[in-house]
């Protein structure tokens, strides 16, 4: 909204200054501190306001450090982060970017998910929360969405083709860029640490002829759904300890950044030879208040914890940072990039299919690990959380650093 004030105010008056909002670097650096100042000024009053709700954690007694304790912290605490990124978005992005749209939805959609699990939780008393097959249909309902926009909607397209300007301020005008590039949809994303690192989801149906190129939908979307599916679990799995998804969270998604902010340049994409995404640079003011949100949320979410953010967080984050590499075209760097997530639910797969398989073949179930997800292993170790988490988070930025570097290693 204040976008469009400033854009009248230039427009009409002249204002001095007000153009400085045109600059997406400028919007996104203003998100951040926006959406940093508002979890943390207002993110007290929202826990002293679920402790008097009495919308405290039920926590179930598996024999780890400190546990018990913990029953009772506030939960819910995910409506912090939700609401700290919307603000600073409404307020400073255009809301008429497709991206932008979709991220927007896409915070709603899964935080309603998120927060009805919660809510049956808390004030229903049911340990089990929102049933399972019905938090996979918010999942499955979101990844159809994305999927049906990613593929279905004009502003949706790409520019692949290297533009040969005569001069550098021919490259970065409008006109030049349409008319050395033009735009296209296309459903192309990139492999990493390859050469001619560009795949079309198409080809797959092309196989049985050209003429089923119109029927990629078919296999695009399902693909959509399950990485929406696969990393909103991830996510949802990782949230089990003290700051260890909300700040694992921070690097993945200040990583995307990067990516959304060269991918949505001209400039900058033609140089490191990624393909150019028309409009997704707006994509950068969201991410940057999320960003913030996570961040302000930790201020409060560090070991001791004074706020969980329970599944309406957690499913929200997952969801959002799906969403954000597959608008990005990264989406094939999922299991690098958010490795944290990978482990954690790789371990829970492992303990579970492990444990079936030899309780039905030597009539008792055996485990891999000593507790699954992965950080609950090591706080069986004897590991303090707070020591787990720092180390988790090493991780997660030397994974950052190496999906950082598949822009040029190939």
């Amino acid at each position: 909204m204040l976008y469009y004030l400033f854009e009248y105010l230039e427009k009409q008056f002249q204002l001095t200054g007000a153009s400085v909002f045109q600059f997406i670097t400028f919007r996104a650096a203003l998100a951040i501190i926006m959406s940093l100042l508002f979890s943390t000024i207002f993110g007290k009053r929202i826990i002293r306001l679920l402790q008097k709700m009495q919308v405290g954690e039920s926590v179930r007694d598996l024999g780890l450090e400190g546990q018990v304790e913990k029953a009772g912290t506030p939960t819910m605490g995910g409506l912090i982060i939700i609401f700290s990124t919307l603000i600073p978005v409404l307020l400073l992005a255009k809301l008429e970017n497709i991206y932008v749209i979709m991220l927007i939805v896409t915070t709603i959609w899964m935080g309603l998910v998120g927060f009805t699990d919660d809510y049956i939780k808390v004030f229903k008393k049911d340990k089990g929360g929102l049933s399972g097959k019905f938090k996979v249909l918010g999942q499955v309902g979101l990844g159809i969405f994305v999927g049906s926009i990613m593929y279905f909607h004009p502003g949706v397209t790409i520019k692949t083709e290297k533009i040969n300007p005569v001069n550098s301020t021919e490259l970065i005008t409008q006109n030049s860029v349409k008319e050395f590039n033009p735009e296209e949809q296309s459903l192309k994303t990139t492999i990493p640490f390859v050469k001619d690192n560009e795949f079309d989801y198409t080809s797959i149906v092309t196989l049985f002829g050209e003429d089923y190129a119109k029927y990629a939908w078919l296999v695009f979307i399902p693909i959509v759904i399950f990485i929406v599916t696969a990393v909103s679990n991830g996510a949802n799995l990782t949230d089990g300890i003290d700051g260890l998804a909300a700040g694992s969270s921070a690097i993945i998604v200040f990583t995307l950044a990067i990516f959304a902010f060269i991918s949505g340049n001209i400039v900058f994409s033609d140089y490191l030879n990624v393909m150019f995404i028309p409009r997704l640079g707006e994509l950068v003011v969201f991410i940057a208040a999320f960003v913030g949100a996570l961040i302000g949320f930790l201020w409060y979410n560090t070991y001791p914890a004074q706020v969980f953010m329970g599944d309406t967080g957690s499913l929200t984050i997952g969801g959002i940072i799906a969403v954000i590499a597959i608008a990005v075209r990264k989406e094939l760097l999922i299991p690098l990039l958010c490795g944290i997530f990978f482990a954690e639910s790789l371990s829970v797969i492992l303990q579970v299919s492990w444990f079936k398989y030899t309780k039905k073949k030597y009539g008792e179930g055996r485990r891999i690990f000593k507790m699954s997800p992965l950080h609950h292993h090591y706080q069986k170790g004897g590991y303090h959380e707070s020591k787990i988490v720092t180390r988790f988070w090493i991780v997660g930025i030397f994974l950052a650093i190496l999906t950082i570097v598949t822009l040029k290693l190939r």
